[in-house]
């Protein structure tokens, strides 16, 4: 039992220095984190606009201009140019 503990606080303090050293990596002089490269795209998520007929949300660069901002289809968008209560 005495070596399974002992094991355990091995573990447990390799581990917290080794986060403890990446942590600093990744900070510059100033203790800032460290800016991200130019290569890093990491949080490159696409801007998501809702369909103004149905609300469905999808990225813009899949969505269709009309009359009264964005859709989702082709469908929408005529929908959309008939006017409202004239879905067919």
């Amino acid at each position: 039992m005495a070596r399974l503990i002992f094991f355990a606080l091995l573990f447990l303090v390799l581990f917290l220095l080794l986060k403890h050293f990446t942590r600093r990596r990744d900070r510059d002089d100033t203790g800032t984190p460290a800016a991200p490269s130019p290569g890093d795209t990491t949080d490159q998520s696409p801007v998501m606009v809702a369909c103004a007929h149905c609300g469905v949300h999808l990225p813009r660069t899949e969505t269709l201009a009309g009359p009264d901002g964005v859709y989702c289809s082709e469908a929408h968008r005529a929908a959309a140019a008939r006017g409202p209560g004239n879905d067919r």
